[in-house]
């Protein structure tokens, strides 16, 4: 009888261990991400994104301050172009896109960051994989890898992402956002992850962010900008010609309206922009959403959407294109279709 009771108390023992030993479970992981998400007091992260999504790719420098409950910054520094570097800002004023090069901001009455999968936001990423019941969860020798669907509001063609979060510390390593053929559109490589961190108390004023030399760009000077004006046509038109175009001189340089017509009409002004001093400027209010266009943030309604780069002013403006429609033009137009 004592053999035989050896024998069960050394089998019990042996599940014990392996039970201990053995790998986390999908529940033990998600239950541990959403833990850390709702426990922690604020974190800081460094990544870099590569946005594979229009001809060229696009490298950004991705720099998170967040601070519980609602307070973010994110920093997109251009690799290629820093004078185009933008902030993301959110704090009890409201949500704010910054281009402090240009000294320039809109200012949104938005529910960003919620209402949109975010790729570099920790937060956006466990809440896409607690709310999706059908994501696959798998592990590696150094990752619990997640699959999970996104929540693109204004964009199916990215509608599923991979995210691998390292097995000691649970922080981030990659995300990886996919089409429908599960290719690799957008990566983002995190290099750093600290929860709770000190951050300074200004790190969400937005003041301090547009004077300060956070990218160590200094805000141009007038003579800077262009005032030769490159005009630039979207090769996506989705059915549409152009049927006309007006120039005229403005004060800082040119205007430029494009008007096409066709199975959907739409128009597009371009405009040499001025720059005014810090302290006359104020931000643009805008009734819609910040929007990410692969080369710079933009400000979306339901009817226009609107992005500044390299000096210029874009608006284009449709009753009749959708959101996506709207941001597939904006991303055609690059300078390579400037002397079509």
């Amino acid at each position: 009888m004592k053999k035989y009771t050896s024998i069960l108390i050394g089998i019990v023992l042996l599940f014990v261990l392996s039970a201990c030993g053995g790998e986390k479970s999908k529940e033990d992981v998600v239950e541990k991400l959403e833990s850390m998400a709702e426990n922690m007091s604020a974190y800081q992260s460094q990544a870099m994104m590569t946005l594979k999504t229009g001809k060229e790719k696009q490298v950004y420098r991705i720099e998170v301050a967040h601070k519980k409950k609602d307070y973010y910054r994110v920093l997109l520094k251009n690799e290629k172009d820093e004078e185009s570097s933008q902030i993301i800002l959110r704090n009890e004023e409201g949500v704010f896109v910054l281009t402090p090069a240009l000294n320039k901001s809109f200012k949104f009455q938005s529910e960003w960051p919620s209402n949109n999968s975010q790729p570099y936001l920790f937060q956006s990423l466990i809440k896409d994989i607690a709310d999706d019941s059908e994501a696959t969860f798998t592990t590696t020798e150094n990752y619990f890898v997640f699959e999970t669907k996104t929540s693109y509001e204004s964009n199916s063609n990215l509608p599923y992402q991979t995210i691998y979060f390292d097995k000691k510390t649970y922080a981030p390593v990659l995300v990886k956002v996919l089409d429908h053929d599960k290719n690799s559109l957008v990566e983002v490589e995190y290099s750093n992850f600290e929860l709770d961190p000190e951050l300074p108390e200004n790190t969400f004023d937005m003041e301090i962010n547009m004077t300060s030399s956070i990218f160590g760009v200094p805000v141009m000077a007038q003579e800077d900008l262009p005032t030769q004006l490159t005009v630039l046509y979207p090769s996506e038109l989705l059915g549409a010609e152009l049927v006309e175009e007006n120039q005229m001189e403005i004060e800082n340089g040119k205007r430029v309206l494009l008007s096409y017509e066709g199975n959907k009409n739409f128009a597009i002004i371009q405009e040499t922009m001025g720059i005014y001093p810090t302290s006359t400027a104020s931000p643009e209010m805008v009734n819609g959403e910040p929007v990410d266009l692969g080369f710079t943030i933009g400000a979306q309604t339901s009817k226009s959407l609107e992005w500044h780069y390299q000096g210029v002013n874009y608006y284009l403006a449709s009753d009749q294109l959708t959101k996506e429609e709207m941001q597939e033009v904006a991303q055609s137009m690059s300078m390579d279709e400037a002397m079509k």
